[in-house]
């Protein structure tokens, strides 16, 4: 009896292990094809003395730093949702929503 259960613990680890190494994976392959996005707004960005920074990505939340002209201008909300918030849910459907820290 004390076998089969060690056993059926070793196969629920294993799974377990499995399963938050997949969602780990998702979340690095996740995390890079935002970066890629990112860099097709950057250029427009620069051009107007600001820039964007990738902080993390959670849950379909994407997370993200204006730096530049970018950070103190106010016009920022309006760049982010109706702009890099656009482009990313069009290209990454998993995406639910991006806001600025």
């Amino acid at each position: 009896m004390i076998l089969s259960l060690q056993s059926l613990f070793v196969v629920q680890w294993r799974s377990l292990a499995s399963s938050l190494y997949k969602a780990k994976d998702f979340s690095d392959n996740m995390e890079e094809k935002i970066k890629e996005v990112l860099e097709e707004v950057r250029p427009s960005l620069k051009r107007d003395g600001g820039d964007v920074e990738f902080v993390r990505y959670n849950d379909g939340i994407v997370e993200l730093r204006l730096k530049g002209a970018c950070a103190g201008c106010p016009l920022s909300q309006l760049t982010i949702k109706s702009y890099i918030e656009v482009l990313l849910k069009e290209k990454i459907p998993e995406i639910k929503e991006v806001k600025a820290v």
